[in-house]
């Protein structure tokens, strides 16, 4: 499962052809001992991270929606895609 992003103790990773669960384009979260799958409008699809956290990760999808879709059109694909830089 490549790795798009990480800040904070926040590992953002996309799976490649991962569009049959879910049916929506989406990122999978990892915080600690917290585990969740957002996606990429905001919606919590499964799991759970702490506020603060789930906050973060949204405002950072929301600065980087174009890059996100681009990178979750090629992981559908099987194509690699490039990472997308951090919260600073």
């Amino acid at each position: 499962m490549p790795e798009i992003s990480r800040f904070y103790g926040i590992v953002i990773k996309m799976i490649f052809k991962d569009n049959e669960k879910h049916h929506k384009p989406h990122v999978h979260v990892y915080y600690g001992e917290y585990e969740a799958s957002v996606a990429l409008d905001g919606e919590m699809l499964e799991g759970k991270l702490p506020l603060k956290q789930y906050r973060m990760i949204s405002g950072w999808m929301a600065l980087h929606e174009d890059e996100l879709y681009m990178a979750w059109n090629n992981a559908v694909r099987e194509k690699p895609f490039s990472k997308i830089e951090p919260l600073k």
